[in-house]
């Protein structure tokens, strides 16, 4: 696994090998490309608070001020979106998922009203697996 970085804006590089850290269900993309287009550049986050603090929270890029306690643990690339998407997540919460790979995926439902998805009547959702 790619050593991972603190607050800091640019993507981060992961092996070729190694299985993404972070990836993103065919539904989640369409979202995302959706969100793109109405919003702008967008970036998630993912407290691992409780309640809709624990899903991943899709914001426009920049919104969601992230600083020492949050790891960035990859810059999605998203076909049909012309930058990446950046996924971070608060560094205690990475501690307890760091064996794992996460993937982004959508289901119906409301999540958190900061979420931009929100009002789709759709909410982000990440899955863990154990990495191998």
């Amino acid at each position: 696994m790619a050593p991972l970085r603190r607050a800091e804006p640019s993507p981060v590089s992961v092996a070729p090998a190694a299985p993404p850290t972070v990836s993103v269900t065919p539904a989640a993309a369409e979202l995302i490309r959706s969100l793109r287009g109405q919003h702008g550049p967008l970036m998630f986050h993912q407290s691992g608070g409780c309640c809709d603090g624990s899903a991943p929270m899709c914001y426009p890029a920049g919104e969601f001020r992230t600083g020492s306690s949050d790891v960035l643990l990859a810059a999605l690339e998203i076909e049909g979106v012309a930058e990446p998407v950046e996924f971070w997540m608060s560094a205690a919460q990475w501690e307890l998922w760091k064996h794992t790979r996460l993937t982004i995926d959508v289901v119906p439902g409301r999540g958190s009203g900061f979420s931009l998805e929100a009002p789709e009547g759709l909410r982000f959702l990440t899955r863990s697996h154990l990495a191998t």
